[in-house]
């Protein structure tokens, strides 16, 4: 029988003690043992735009799509 694996993404900061802290709670119940795969940039700071895209493919926003979540029009607030 073949192992099926489910992948998460999600985000986080490598402390002094380089021990990971993730920004959010894991979505499984546990204690269980799990597979970990770091990415990073070589580059210390992303920019505004890189912030941006990755929020935009991030699935914990996936809700701002539900049409319910769009309550707002160009006709709401005052321009800048």
């Amino acid at each position: 029988m073949e192992a099926t694996m489910t992948a998460i993404e999600l985000t986080g900061t490598v402390d002094e003690r380089r021990q990971l802290q993730l920004d959010d709670l894991l979505p499984i119940p546990g204690p269980k043992r799990v597979r970990v795969i770091v990415l990073y940039s070589p580059v210390d700071e992303w920019s505004e735009m890189e912030w941006l895209q990755a929020a935009a493919r991030n699935p914990a926003f996936d809700f701002f799509k539900d049409p319910e979540e769009d309550i707002y029009s160009l006709a709401d607030g005052k321009p800048l």
